[in-house]
C-alpha cells in the first residue's frame, strides 16, 4: 500500500500563488508516476499534472500548462504543485495520486490522498 497526504491548500486571492505538497509513504517503490487531480463542486475530477518518479518527465493538462509546475523530491518522497496566476475557476479540492504506469485519467491511478482545498477569491 501507498499512503498519500496532501498539504498546502488554503485561501488565496486571484493572481496569487500556492504550493501544494504530497507526502508519500509505504510501498513507495511500487509506483512509477504520480499525478495531481482536482475536483470542483458539481464537476468531475480532472487531471492537472503528472510526473514520472524516476527521470522527472512531466505532463500537464493544456489549460494548466504555464501556470502550474509539478516537481518531486525523490529523497523526501514528496511531490509538489506550484500554482501561479490563480483564478477563481481554479477553486477545487486538489488530490495527489500514484500509479504503477503513466496516466491522465482517474482510472489510471491506484492510490489517492484525501485532498486539500484550494479556494481562489476574486
Amino acid at each position: 500500500q501507498v499512503q498519500l497526504v496532501e498539504s498546502g491548500g488554503g485561501l488565496v486571492q486571484a493572481g496569487g500563488s500556492l504550493r501544494l505538497s504530497c507526502a508519500a509513504s509505504g510501498r513507495t517503490f511500487s509506483y512509477y508516476s504520480m499525478g495531481w487531480f482536482r475536483q470542483a463542486p458539481g464537476k468531475e475530477r480532472e487531471f492537472v499534472a503528472a510526473i514520472i518518479w524516476l527521470g522527472g518527465s512531466t505532463f500537464y493538462a493544456d489549460s494548466r500548462k504555464g501556470r502550474f509546475t509539478v516537481s518531486r523530491d525523490n529523497d523526501k518522497n514528496q511531490m509538489y504543485l506550484q500554482m501561479g496566476s490563480l483564478k477563481p475557476e481554479d477553486t477545487a479540492v486538489y488530490y495527489c495520486a500514484a500509479t504503477a504506469k503513466v496516466g491522465v485519467v482517474t482510472a489510471d491511478y491506484d492510490y489517492w490522498g484525501k485532498g486539500t482545498q484550494v479556494t481562489v477569491s476574486s
